[in-house]
């Protein structure tokens, strides 16, 4: 048996449910899989840390709880009581509240769950990486049909799945593409098992910086490739900055931290002494030739935000508006708290909800930048927290929860390779 192989039925779970994403999107059940998966999860980390020796040894909890994931379990908490104050506030009356409460269960709650499920149970991250380089042998060949199929006049969207009934943010999330036309140039764009293009390029970095750590060359190579067909068949600018600033930002971290390190930035610091005007000048013409790649994109956005920003302090700056409003035509219709994170937050939760994100994910960042400086073992989950870093700026993290479990789970096995670190001195 070798070292990516299940060990255990938490291993086992975890690399079926990675293997078997494409047939499970075929069938519209993802958005189902991701909650059953993170809740099922962390009830077994629940029963190994109750039961102690006394459970299967190969299900026994590696450790205690971290104090970290203890930090995302009370931010999470603190998220559920703004919810729950944003819908008093604003009378949305108990069937709305109950609503949001079960939408909180299938998005921000898997949060703290996945990163339990790895701390906790005996999940190696070999398991992770080769499941991902698998799903990625998938992606490569069910790349060519549908990369073909808006060329072969096929239609867009094959169906919907029935079980939109059990209720979520949007059919989208039910639905299954071949492509999708972009309204602002009426080119196809692709989203493999996504909901939407964007989602599918930062998935695909996650890909990319799975197959980095993957030992075998083979498998390395078909999740790279899968990786970065997803993110340039996307068309996603903010996947193309991931590719970059995740895979290599790890990796040059220990260098700067080093005294060549200091070295270097001091001599690119006096060298922008001296052109700083220049560099400057070439930031900005990068930035808006960034922007005018998607003008009418990056401009509903930036409109969504200044709405969303400038309503939070004039009508509810402790515990927002209790959910997302309808946009007008100047949004094109999107949802007001959408498309941005950190200012979704303040607009549906206030000051209470983006505190209780910003918190644990501000010292989770603190915790892994120092373990990546110090080990190779940090480079993974740094990369995946600057994915989800990036992600928030351009997405609400919390539904698309239930598609990012693999990189929570790492969270979690990253927390517990710490601990077992640590331990091993006075062993």
């Amino acid at each position: 048996m070798t070292q990516a192989e299940p060990r255990n039925p938490a291993e086992r779970l975890v690399r079926r449910a990675l293997v078997w994403t494409w047939p499970f999107y075929a069938i519209g059940a993802l958005y189902v899989v991701g909650p059953v998966l993170g809740w099922s999860l962390a009830g077994l980390a629940a029963l190994a840390l109750y039961l102690g020796p006394t459970i299967r040894p190969d299900l026994r909890a590696t450790g205690p709880v971290p104090a970290l994931v203890w930090l995302w379990m009370a931010g999470m908490l603190l998220m559920l009581f703004a919810l729950w104050a944003g819908h008093l506030d604003w009378g949305l009356g108990l069937g709305k509240t109950i609503k949001s409460s079960i939408g909180w269960a299938k998005g921000w709650a898997l949060i703290p769950l996945f990163i339990l499920a790895g701390a906790v149970l005996p999940i190696r991250r070999e398991v992770l990486v080769r499941g991902q380089c698998r799903l990625g042998l998938w992606t490569l060949c069910l790349a060519p049909p549908l990369l073909a199929a808006p060329y072969l006049g096929l239609p867009s969207q094959i169906f919907t799945s029935p079980l939109k009934a059990v209720g979520g943010p949007g059919p989208e999330y039910f639905s299954v593409y071949l492509y999708t036309i972009d309204p602002a140039s009426w080119t196809p764009r692709w989203q493999f098992f996504a909901p939407w293009s964007p989602f599918a390029a930062l998935l695909g970095v996650c890909m990319v910086l799975f197959a980095l750590e993957e030992r075998h060359r083979g498998w390395m190579a078909v999740g790279l490739s899968a990786g970065i067909v997803m993110i340039l068949a996307s068309k996603s600018r903010m996947g193309l900055v991931g590719l970059v600033a995740c895979t290599l930002g790890p990796r040059l971290l220990p260098l700067v931290a080093r005294s060549i390190g200091w070295f270097l930035v001091s001599a690119v610091a006096t060298a922008s002494a001296a052109w700083g005007a220049a560099a400057i000048d070439l930031g900005n013409q990068a930035l808006q030739n960034f922007k005018s790649a998607r003008a009418d994109s990056t401009r509903v956005r930036e409109t969504l935000q200044r709405i969303a920003y400038e309503r939070w302090q004039s009508d509810a700056m402790l515990f927002g508006h209790g959910t997302v409003q309808p946009g007008a035509h100047l949004v094109e219709y999107m949802p007001i708290g959408s498309h941005h994170t950190w200012y979704g937050l303040l607009f549906v939760k206030g000051i209470t909800g983006f505190v209780a994100f910003l918190v644990p994910f501000a010292v989770h960042f603190g915790v892994v930048i120092t373990d990546a400086v110090r080990s190779a073992r940090g480079r993974l989950p740094l990369g995946l927290l600057m994915t989800l870093l990036l992600l928030t700026f351009g997405e609400n993290i919390e539904i698309e929860a239930y598609l990012l479990w693999p990189a929570l789970l790492m969270l979690g096995c990253h927390l517990r390779e710490m601990a077992e670190a640590r331990a091993q001195p006075s062993a």
